[in-house]
């Protein structure tokens, strides 16, 4: 499978399939990932102040999954293993509808199917999401390579939920940095920062 948007998760059930709109697919963010993998990825000049355009328009699938290659040499696998991952979640989650002792038998064929029928939907979600991921170990490696002590962004979600995963990430390294993600306002504009403490 390629990179493709699909959608909020799903929520699959014998009643139907609902979507939770508050979990977005991580396709969403690609972009603007790619856009700070670009701009953090250089040469510095210790005490120089780097400045870049933020404007996120969206790449096309196959300019983020090029870019993205720059970054994560091993970004056909990643995509081949949580491909094979998914499929295998799928099939336990037919085999336990299709067990499940609760549901009728005609519950139990509404279920089957409607599991059957996102069944590319979540495999595309589920690869979106492992290629996010990629990218965001990605540019933790920049971060900590280049010793970046803060990265300040317009208060987007996108920028701040990409800031917040490499947040994350950079706490479970073998040497863990310590941050924080801090909101500020000035001249009138919203920013946030990821302010990251050296040892």
């Amino acid at each position: 499978m390629k990179l493709a948007y699909a959608g909020p998760k799903p929520i699959i059930s014998h009643t139907g399939v609902a979507f939770d709109k508050n979990k977005e697919d991580k396709y969403s963010y690609l972009s603007a990932l790619v856009k700070l993998l670009n701009a953090l990825n250089h040469e510095y000049l210790e005490n120089k102040t780097y400045i870049c355009d933020t404007d996120v328009h969206d790449l096309s699938a196959d300019e983020i999954y090029r870019e993205l290659k720059k970054y994560c040499e091993t970004l056909d696998e990643v995509i081949q293993s949580e491909n094979h991952y998914i499929e295998a979640q799928i099939d336990h989650d037919l085999h336990r509808a299709d067990e499940n002792r609760v549901l009728n038998e005609a519950e139990k064929e509404v279920f089957h199917n409607n599991i059957a029928l996102m069944h590319d939907y979540k495999i595309q979600r589920s690869i979106n999401k492992s290629v996010y991921y990629c990218a965001i170990h990605a540019l933790a490696r920049i971060i900590e390579r280049e010793r970046i002590e803060h990265i300040t962004v317009p208060m987007l979600m996108k920028y701040t939920h990409i800031l917040h995963s490499v947040q994350g990430v950079l706490q479970t390294e073998k040497r863990p940095l310590d941050s924080d993600l801090i909101i500020f306002e000035e001249d009138d504009k919203l920013f946030t920062k990821l302010q990251i403490r050296y040892i």
